[in-house]
């Protein structure tokens, strides 16, 4: 009984020893995919924001372009130019950078105001004055509320001056017409309602924070008025927000992007994750963000560009993919994003990860070469083809073979799998000069969204994520047409409605043909 006890008690501990490895692997999965989120967030709040990879040369290797695999004398310098790399962001370098010089502050076009101050005691009998010294300062005049009449002076004839009375004065009276205001019997003038808009979705200053600021400037505005003066507003910049998007569409090349905007749904009491999408034309650096019931899904993809023709550039996101088998539909891919995928990686296998980085710098070099050397779009399309393209190839086979050798669910492999499967999408930017290598330019025009969001917080409802749509749309083109928002903003709400009216082409007030009328005014 003994040896018998004795046995049961061994293959006891044995299986008992086999479930507490099963538990140390599982804990240390769950070990390793915390430690990568606390280094992730940390690089997020703390490290450098800059995507660019240390430089290196493209040209260290020559490529093929034949499609066989890896030759080992490719796989060798590959690999040494790998070790290299690593060494580079190992390295601690300590360089002593010349002071960049101060810039000087504009000051042109602004008002010059003088105070002259004499000595105490001076008179105009016993002195003369030799000359003076000057100090200039710059000063701010903080904002002023003021009350802008308007007063309509009447006439009428001399002779009929002494039989004006109240039932005849209407056909012998001459006054000026009222000059119109942007909203029906409101107080607000054009520059208070530009003000309010500017302030929130460019300044990201919520309503309540500027009605504090008003009531600091002695004028007290009640949340409910200043509301409807903006969605009133907003009804009048609608029809422009129309256009916008229809010119934007028309273009053959955009990008698209969507990113979250919180929205309260009055059901469950509670704000909600929504969406909106962004629509970008990187030709004319026009944008137009949509939304639509904060939906992401596949069916408001396809009714926002239904209609579309041409090449689209995206991110990864499934619903994208979905459009490449539809007609008129050239979709392109991303490779900032592919680029984050590897550099996510480096923690867990720094040599696959820094190969990969390396190939995607190679391919960002050749762009930047095109940038300094001012090509023209043909002239950037074959240097691409002539560089790019070998690249492109070479890289495409190392991702098929390395994959095979790597855990599915290893990050590294994450990122070789979410590359390799949009390698069609991403090697299409060098059929035309005009498409870029990534979408960064979208992601740069979301980004008042993102700020906006952490300043108000979320939209009341469904209504006013469509007005903040609207606004951002058209502050976004005016950044890319370089004109001022505020004077743009001022100017359209006290035409908009002479043109509403079908007494002008409404597209003239669209920011890129705003400024370009600016500039023939100039002339």
């Amino acid at each position: 009984m003994a040896p018998q006890a004795s046995l049961s008690e061994v293959q006891k501990l044995v299986d008992e020893i086999a479930s507490l490895r099963d538990q140390l692997s599982a804990k240390e999965a769950v070990i390793s995919k915390l430690e990568f989120e606390i280094d992730r967030l940390r690089k997020i709040i703390f490290g450098k924001k800059s995507e660019r990879f240390i430089s290196t040369d493209p040209h260290v290797r020559q490529l093929d372009i034949f499609g066989e695999p890896l030759s080992d004398r490719e796989k060798a310098e590959l690999e040494k130019a790998a070790q290299q790399e690593q060494e580079l962001i190992t390295r601690t370098i300590t360089v002593n950078k010349p002071r960049t010089p101060r810039k000087d502050i504009s000051l042109e076009g602004l008002r010059v105001e003088e105070t002259i101050i004499d000595p105490e005691g001076i008179n105009d009998q016993e002195y003369v004055c030799i000359g003076s010294e000057e100090t200039s300062r710059l000063a701010l005049k903080p904002a002023e509320f003021y009350i802008k009449k308007t007063i309509r002076r009447k006439y009428v004839l001399k002779n009929q001056s002494d039989r004006i009375n109240g039932e005849n004065e209407s056909s012998t009276v001459l006054i000026a017409p009222l000059p119109p205001a942007p909203l029906h019997k409101c107080m607000a003038d054009t520059s208070l309602l530009t003000e309010i808009i500017i302030q929130k979705y460019l300044y990201h200053i919520p309503f309540h924070r500027q009605i504090a600021r008003f009531a600091n400037l002695g004028v007290h505005i009640s949340s409910s008025t200043v509301g409807d003066w903006f969605s009133q507003s907003c009804e009048l910049l609608k029809p422009l927000y129309d256009h916008l998007r229809r010119r934007v569409l028309a273009c053959d090349y955009i990008q698209v992007d969507e990113s979250t905007l919180p929205v309260v749904d009055n059901e469950k009491k509670r704000a909600v994750k929504g969406y909106v999408w962004a629509v970008h034309s990187p030709v004319t650096g026009e944008v137009f963000f949509h939304y639509d019931r904060g939906s992401r899904s596949e069916k408001t993809a396809m009714v926002l560009l239904h209609n579309f023709k041409g090449a689209i550039q995206t991110d990864g996101y499934q619903v994208y993919q979905n459009m490449e088998q539809l007609d008129g539909k050239l979709m392109l891919g991303c490779w900032a994003h592919a680029r984050r995928k590897f550099d996510e990686s480096l923690k867990e296998n720094k040599k696959l990860a820094t190969e990969a980085l390396l190939q995607i710098q190679s391919l960002y070099a050749i762009e930047k070469e095109a940038d300094e050397q001012e090509l023209s779009l043909e002239e950037r399309k074959k240097l691409r083809c002539t560089k790019a393209y070998p690249i492109l190839v070479t890289f495409e086979k190392w991702l098929y073979d390395n994959y095979k050798a790597l855990l599915p669910q290893s990050r590294t492999a994450k990122a070789i799998a979410y590359t390799y499967s949009l390698f069609p999408q991403l090697s299409r930017y060098h059929l035309d000069g005009r498409y870029k290598i990534d979408d960064n330019l979208i992601e740069n025009a979301i980004r008042p969204l993102a700020l906006g969001r952490k300043n108000y917080l979320f939209c009341g409802n469904g209504e006013a994520a469509i007005r903040a749509a609207v606004v951002y749309s058209l502050l976004g083109s005016c950044k890319a047409a370089g004109v001022n928002p505020a004077e743009w903003m001022e100017d359209v709400l006290s035409k908009i409605h002479f043109y509403s009216n079908g007494k002008g082409n409404l597209e003239e007030l669209l920011p890129a043909e705003w400024a370009k009328s600016q500039e023939n005014k100039q002339l």
